[in-house]
């Protein structure tokens, strides 16, 4: 342990050198999710041009794809696990194997999905535009989209399993410049096929869709061939992707079932709670709740940049056996987070401003619900990102129960009978309903309290 974590380890906050270390990881990271947020801001923008329902059409869909990304970053975070401990203790067999793990199932997901989507999309989409006066129409319009983005699920899982190593070994300058490169890509591709530009057809909804699918093509061609040309020390040949330790990918596997069923319990109690406020009223509450979040998930850069922190200092501390140092850095990071999250939100209860010059073209009613919901938010992301570092460290540490226990219980017998509660017995508005039925993350952050205590995280995965 260094001499300047010596000094501080009884501090409840970290020294500067510490903190310039967990951001030099982080910023990366927050800026391509920036980046990333940003481009779906600009093509929120685009499609918001078009009016409310195709607003809401394209959003319905995104929705629904929201579960399915869930499920991917589950498996991601069980391989990472075992990702950034092996990359601390230098362990190549054990990085690879983490690898594999990363590719395979996702692959395999992804692919079923695809199929679903392009079978039958409607269905699903059915079920988040229950009760909503304008549901024909959406769907209409969501279900054409949909049917072009289910091409882009396999270039996404691809793409997810070698950035997100990239990000655990430390290096997450690699997926921020592919990510500017794709997302460039798919803003110029929007321009031109949503409006009809430069001599090509006005395709709309139609055209974000394809241009969506040339972006992640890109990035997946990207992705493949930097990693071909540098390989990394988790690089692996592609015949060689299923030569797997049945006894590693077994323990992965393990890890990573009850994070599936802590992010299952929670990515399904969303999606009810997004089918619950799109019931109320037409296509300018989801618009409206669309766009909000959306600006939302610009900020939410915070998470991905405190959990990729404690992957990588936390994680490679406990890879090297140095199990009290990373108690003291996971502590440093946890209480570090409520300043970050006390920040981030102020900045982003200013953008409320913009709101009017970016959704112009959305109805009073679809923007004052965007603007209401961005306040909320705002309001909400000290608790979030707090909550958010305690997650990082368990899974740091490969605690897994950690996931089930605060996750499942809070978001299957609190959060949803609220939100039930309130939508089949008020007559409160969307942005209202969502914020009272959050108020139940407090009870986990007070579970995940007590679960850290427990030091279960606090291990050794590497051989």
């Amino acid at each position: 342990m260094d001499e300047s974590l010596n000094y501080s380890k009884n501090k409840i906050f970290g020294n500067w050198d510490f903190y310039k270390l967990c951001i030099s990881i982080a910023v990366p990271v927050m800026a391509q999710q920036l980046i990333m947020g940003l481009v779906s801001l600009i093509d929120n923008f685009m499609v918001a041009e078009l009016g409310d329902i195709k607003m809401a059409a394209v959003n319905v869909a995104n929705q629904l794809n929201f579960m399915y990304l869930v499920i991917l970053y589950t498996f991601y975070g069980a391989g990472g696990i075992y990702m950034a401990q092996n990359n601390g203790a230098n362990n190549q067999e054990g990085m690879q194997q983490a690898f594999r793990f990363k590719v395979i199932l996702p692959l395999f997901i992804s692919i079923v999905y695809m199929i679903l989507m392009l079978i039958n999309p409607e269905i699903f989409m059915r079920l988040l535009t229950q009760g909503n006066y304008a549901q024909n129409e959406i769907l209409a319009s969501s279900s054409k989209y949909m049917k072009i983005i289910a091409f882009t699920f396999i270039p996404i899982s691809i793409s997810g399993a070698i950035g997100s190593s990239y990000r655990e070994i430390g290096k997450p300058h690699i997926p921020l410049v592919i990510s500017v490169i794709a997302t460039a890509c798919n803003t110029f591709g929007n321009w031109i096929l949503i409006y009809g530009n430069l001599g090509a057809p006005r395709l709309e909804e139609t055209g974000a869709a394809i241009s969506t699918l040339i972006a992640r093509i890109l990035e997946m061609s990207l992705f493949i061939i930097y990693i071909k040309l540098h390989k990394e020390k988790f690089y692996v040949r592609t015949r060689e992707i299923l030569k797997v330790k049945i006894g590693v990918f077994l323990s992965m596997l393990n890890k990573s079932s009850l994070i599936f069923l802590g992010e299952i319990s929670w990515g399904l109690s969303e999606m009810f709670m997004t089918a619950l406020y799109n019931s109320r009223g037409g296509a300018e509450t989801v618009a409206g709740m669309a766009s909000g979040f959306t600006i939302a998930n610009i900020f939410y850069l915070v998470f991905q940049g405190v959990h990729v922190a404690t992957m990588v200092v936390v994680g490679g501390t406990l890879g090297r056996g140095e199990l009290e140092d990373a108690k003291n850095k996971a502590k440093w990071i946890m209480n570090g987070s409520i300043v970050a999250g006390l920040i981030v939100g102020l900045i982003e209860m200013s953008s409320i401003f913009l709101i009017p010059l970016i959704f112009s073209k959305l109805t009073a009613d679809a923007q004052a619900i965007t603007r209401n919901l961005v306040i909320l938010i705002s309001c909400y992301m000290p608790v979030w990102t707090y909550l958010n570092s305690q997650f990082a460290v368990s899974r740091a540490g490969g605690d897994t129960l950690f996931n089930f226990v605060v996750d499942v219980p809070v978001s299957l017998f609190l959060f949803v009978p609220t939100a039930l509660i309130f939508a089949k017995f008020t007559s409160v508005g969307p942005v209202a309903m969502f914020g009272i039925a959050k108020l139940t993350d407090f009870v986990k952050i007070t579970i995940a309290i007590i679960m850290l205590k427990k030091e279960r995280w606090v291990k050794k995965l590497t051989d």
